[in-house]
């Protein structure tokens, strides 16, 4: 379940920098307020938690289920 929410975050993160850098629009401090809010702060901080928690995603050693 941990790993679903921090992929959540992590593409919402993602979108958030396309958005940045395609349209120079921040959706993110957009919706909560400016960058320097309270809201935006927390959301900023629950998507670089959710990439540091991706990063163990690569190193886990996954059982291959093999079809039949």
């Amino acid at each position: 379940m941990m790993d679903r929410i921090a992929l959540v975050f992590t593409v919402l993160g993602a979108l958030n920098w396309g958005c940045v850098g395609i349209f120079k629009f921040d959706f993110i401090s957009w919706a909560f307020g400016g960058s320097a809010s309270t809201g935006s702060r927390i959301i900023y901080t629950l998507i670089a938690l959710a990439g540091l928690w991706c990063v163990s995603l690569l190193f886990r050693h996954r059982d291959r289920v093999e079809d039949m």
